[in-house]
């Protein structure tokens, strides 16, 4: 990806409407946006169709960025909700067509998808931390996943770092039994 500088000026002008930076921008983040997006999904051709996404969605919604944090923090979250939106739209997918599937006998079911390969201890897991405790989502998100400083977690979210760093310790918590395996 280009230097973080240019990146930020990019988006800044792409979001005061320049049509040019917003261009260079989406064509700067393309690759970025695809490791990015397979820190969710694993399997290239899920994380593929969530960095398409991702790039819409940046298209559409450049205008919100008010850059009143870094570029790269606003793209984490675009990231984030795109590609859970992917993992979701595979698992609608694979409930509505069952007959179409045959998973080989060597996959572990626990960590891949049964469309394409994503992992779904992860992203089921994350499932039911937001359907359980939805405040809790977030910072699990921005740090183990993104891979965020705590800090720049914290203040995405608006939270004091204490109050960040023990929602992710109850976080990782409850996410712990459905990883791996362990039920």
């Amino acid at each position: 990806m280009h230097d973080e500088a240019l990146t930020e000026d990019l988006a800044r002008r792409a979001a005061a409407g320049e049509t040019a930076a917003l261009e260079a921008l989406l064509r700067a983040l393309g690759p970025e946006t695809v490791r990015r997006c397979g820190r969710f999904l694993p399997c290239r051709q899920d994380a593929e169709e969530a960095a398409q996404d991702v790039l819409l969605q940046v298209a559409r919604r450049i205008s919100t960025f008010e850059g009143r944090s870094r570029f790269s923090t606003w793209l984490h979250t675009v990231v984030a909700n795109c590609c859970r939106q992917k993992y979701r739209e595979l698992k609608r997918r694979a409930a509505e067509q069952p007959a179409a599937i045959e998973p080989a006998a060597h996959v572990d079911p626990r960590t891949t998808s049964v469309i394409a390969g994503s992992r779904v201890d992860l992203l089921e897991a994350l499932e039911r931390l937001e359907r359980d405790h939805p405040h809790l989502v977030a910072p699990l998100v921005y740090r183990d996943i993104c891979q965020l400083e705590y800090a720049e977690a914290a203040e995405r979210l608006d939270l004091p770092l204490g109050t960040l760093k023990s929602r992710l310790h109850e976080a990782r918590r409850r996410v712990r039994p459905y990883l791996g395996g362990a039920e």
